[in-house]
């Protein structure tokens, strides 16, 4: 009961913080190539809620691997090696991308500031190669699957 209560209440709380974002009206606007944009008034709130979120997926997630790493531990451990696996594979991946990221000034139009250079730079495009990668596995074991299924079912 409480892991619903948790989840509709995240999903509350996300769809409030959508809603002042996308209507809460304009903070401002910003010349743009001759446009004015409007700069929505609750970027920051928004901004800092998806962070919170990511931080407790990370949680959860570390959370559950080591949970799964102990019973797995005690019962078979071979299990419990490609569970350490899969962790070296994510933690590979995370240097991967890191690596082909670009510590290279990104131009962001109205900002004036130094985050967007160096290690912020490289830390944005090693998200951005890390999505592609999950995204590409993602499709790649949907596929697996059917084709699996099929093949199981004939």
């Amino acid at each position: 009961m409480l892991p619903k209560i948790a989840l509709w209440s995240l999903l509350g709380l996300g769809i409030v913080f959508i809603a002042l974002f996308f209507l809460g009206g304009s903070n401002g606007s910003l010349e743009v190539a001759g446009d004015f944009l409007d700069i929505p008034r609750f970027t920051d709130a928004f901004l800092i809620w998806v962070y919170i979120l990511v931080g407790l997926v990370v949680l959860i997630t570390l959370a559950v691997v080591c949970v799964e790493f102990a019973n797995n531990w005690k019962t078979n451990r071979s299990k419990a090696y490609m569970t350490l696996g899969v962790v070296g594979g994510f933690i590979l991946l995370a240097l991967l991308c890191w690596f082909l990221g670009s510590p290279e000034k990104i131009n962001i139009i109205g900002y004036e500031g130094t985050d967007n250079e160096g290690a912020w730079a490289q830390l944005a495009d090693a998200v951005i190669y890390a999505c592609y990668f999950l995204f590409i596995a993602t499709i790649g074991t949907m596929i697996w699957g059917y084709v699996h299924t099929k093949k199981l079912s004939k």
